[in-house]
């Protein structure tokens, strides 16, 4: 693939350079002849178009060519490179640095590119994606941009055949733009530059071609974004210039309806699934949950493509409703340090105090989640910082213990600034309400009820008897200082270990990051009763 991408560079620095050549603005303009989609061919589309087929030529590079210009040009192979030399040439013809070379390859529908790449000559900015492996531009990756309903802003095509619906929808937005380049206003979402682009056209002929759009549209759902018609499924388009649709890109699917464009109902909600495959009972779980899913669209994580095949998504990737892990309480801690969307619980190991569903209730758990049919049940997460660097959030603790077996450490505790204790200890937990029935619990910490807005703070194995666990108020900002020269490791949750020098400060304070727990109400005190009384 990076071999192809190399070759898509080359083709958009040679379009360039040819470009660059046109003398003035009214010769780049200049119509020459009827392009293959009906509308006129201009002297910079022309030549953009011929120096990427001459580049075919010379080079052998194997594609079938659909272009804006030319028409479908079947050189006999299996892939098509699906071509706009110049997208946005009125901007190009007029002097305004709005347009781009945009090329996609794929086999014949635009649900099936893996590669596309997207350039502006005036500029020099280039976009590329992969699918699977991410969107990118100019090297940093991207990632659509998180929904605030109060601070929108859309591009609109606002043409002469747009809707109605559409200078509606610029009045409701925060910031509204046209620019007249579809590619590039579809690379704005992908960005995280706009919440969405919006084509409603009155005339069929004045939708966008799958030419337009091949590009962006893997780049947008590749930064986490979605391309749906305007109804809000996803759109798919066949290699061919006839087709034409309106559509809507955007970063979150709740923007459909916020601004009407679908109804409540017609904006599915996209679940995600987390396995862990060495659980017990990991495989069976994951196929039962993704079967109870049904049509509902869904997203594996590397784990979960593992049992239940398709690409691997990473957590920090998804843009999901809602994630459903299956393992144990580790799984489930894993996700929510990568993932602030809401998550259930399946039981697929041992105790699992955290998970919400044991095998025999995925059915009717999941049901109830397709049906809207439960609460979230929000918790802060742990904020933890070494040298003013923030580190992974923890939900249920920070773990400070001795690199070297059998040999303990010094340990100074500062709550708000104050000294609040010393003791020589094998090491020190910072935690969580949530936290408190797990590796706090086994040294002796109380139980917190999870509504309680408290930190616990325990020592680990304290030297002297009296070093007992305390209480102090959430909002407290904890500096835990190692006083001896010698190495400690922080673990956050179990899952994510730092190394620290000798004499290193540590600082804790509750995350304005929340965690998020899909419950059916079974409660805390039940569960205390089922799990760690009566349980395993």
């Amino acid at each position: 693939m990076e071999q192809l991408l190399d070759v898509l560079r080359e083709i958009g620095r040679a379009v360039k350079a040819n470009i660059d050549k046109i003398p003035t603005l009214k010769e780049r303009g200049r119509e020459i002849e009827m392009g293959a989609d009906g509308t006129p061919t201009s002297q910079i589309d022309k030549i953009a178009e011929n120096t990427v087929l001459d580049y075919i030529a010379r080079h052998d590079v194997r594609f079938n060519v659909l272009s804006e210009e030319l028409g479908y040009l079947d050189n006999g192979y299996e892939e098509t490179l699906v071509l706009d030399p110049i997208d946005g040439t009125n901007n190009a013809i007029a002097g305004v640095p709005i347009f781009a070379i945009s090329m996609a390859v794929g086999k014949s529908k635009l649900s099936d590119i893996h590669t596309a790449y997207l350039f502006n000559p005036s500029t020099g900015e280039e976009w590329w994606a992969e699918r699977g492996k991410g969107a990118y531009k100019d090297y940093r990756r991207l990632k659509v941009r998180k929904l605030d309903p109060n601070n929108i802003a859309m591009a609109i095509y606002l043409g002469s055949s747009s809707s109605p619906q559409a200078y509606d929808l610029a009045k409701r937005c925060a910031v509204s733009r046209s620019f007249g380049c579809t590619s590039l206003e579809m690379a704005m979402v992908a960005d995280g530059q706009a919440d969405g682009f919006y084509m409603n056209s009155e005339r069929y002929t004045r939708g966008v071609r799958v030419v337009d759009i091949a590009a962006s549209c893997l780049l947008v759902r590749e930064a986490g974004g979605y391309v749906t018609d305007l109804k809000g499924d996803d759109l798919d388009m066949p290699f061919d210039l006839a087709e034409r649709s309106n559509l809507m890109a955007y970063a979150d699917p709740h923007l459909l309806v916020a601004f009407g464009g679908a109804a409540p109902e017609t904006v599915r909600p996209v679940y995600g699934i987390a396995v862990n495959p060495l659980a017990a009972n990991a495989a069976a779980c994951a196929k039962r949950a993704r079967d109870a899913l049904g049509a509902a669209p869904v997203l594996f994580d590397p784990g979960a493509a593992v049992i239940l095949g398709g690409e691997p998504v990473e957590i920090e990737d998804m843009r999901i409703d809602a994630l459903i892990t299956v393992g144990g309480d580790g799984t489930m801690l894993r996700a929510m340090m990568r993932t602030d969307s809401p998550v259930l619980g399946v039981n697929a190991g041992g105790v699992g105090f955290l998970a919400e569903l044991d095998y025999d209730e995925i059915d009717e758990g999941i049901s109830r989640l397709l049906a809207g049919d439960y609460r979230v049940e929000e918790r802060f997460k742990l904020e933890t910082s070494v040298d003013g660097k923030a580190l992974e959030p923890a939900v249920n603790e920070a773990v400070i213990h001795t690199d070297t077996v059998a040999k303990i450490r010094q340990f100074r505790v500062y709550v708000d600034g104050a000294l609040a204790t010393e003791f020589r200890a094998d090491g020190i937990i910072v935690s969580t309400p949530t936290g408190s029935t797990g590796y706090a619990m086994s040294l002796g910490a109380p139980l917190m009820d999870p509504s309680v807005d408290a930190l616990v703070i325990v020592p680990m194995a304290a030297y002297k008897f009296a070093s007992r666990p305390f209480v102090v108020p959430a909002d407290s900002g904890i500096t835990v200082e190692c006083v001896l020269d010698r190495g400690c490791l922080l673990v956050l949750d179990g899952q994510e270990e730092h190394h620290l020098a000798g004499c290193a400060k540590v600082d804790f304070r509750r995350s304005e990051r929340k965690a998020r727990f899909i419950s059916f109400g079974k409660g805390f005190y039940p569960r205390v009763r089922s799990k760690l009384v009566s349980g395993p």
